[in-house]
């Protein structure tokens, strides 16, 4: 059976406790990030788009980090919004600064009607380079 070790980035242990779950799990050479969202410091919704997605992305990273990944080693990603036709041009331009050159992870976005008050979300796999 594989082993599953819970992983939590720096000072948001808070946030996970009070939802009962995880930031990620790390199972073997695998990383699976819960969906990450561009939450402040006292958990509540960046209210500008961009930004809000923005600090999603470096809130993921963070997760990543704390589980030995970074951004190169995503394999696959899943994005939620909640207002695709609006917000695609948006989400496709941070993430190409984020993603600049190929190989690009795998990428589902998905148009959902509710994020508990945010506007974006996402949620990655990644290969850990060194699993311990």
């Amino acid at each position: 059976m594989a082993q599953r070790d819970a992983v939590f980035p720096a000072g948001r242990q808070d946030l996970y406790t009070s939802n009962a779950y995880s930031a990620a799990i790390r199972s073997n050479e695998l990383l699976f990030v819960s969906g990450q969202v561009g939450s402040r410091s006292d958990g509540s919704p960046e209210p500008d788009f961009e930004a809000q997605v923005r600090l999603a992305f470096a809130n993921l990273q963070a997760t990543l980090k704390a589980g030995g990944c970074g951004l190169d080693d995503i394999v696959d990603i899943t994005t939620f919004h909640t207002d695709p036709e609006q917000q695609f041009d948006v989400v496709k331009g941070v993430k190409s600064e984020v993603f600049p050159a190929p190989p690009y992870p795998n990428w589902t976005a998905v148009g959902v009607t509710w994020l508990a008050g945010f506007d974006f979300e996402i949620k990655v796999i990644a290969r850990i380079p060194n699993p311990s």
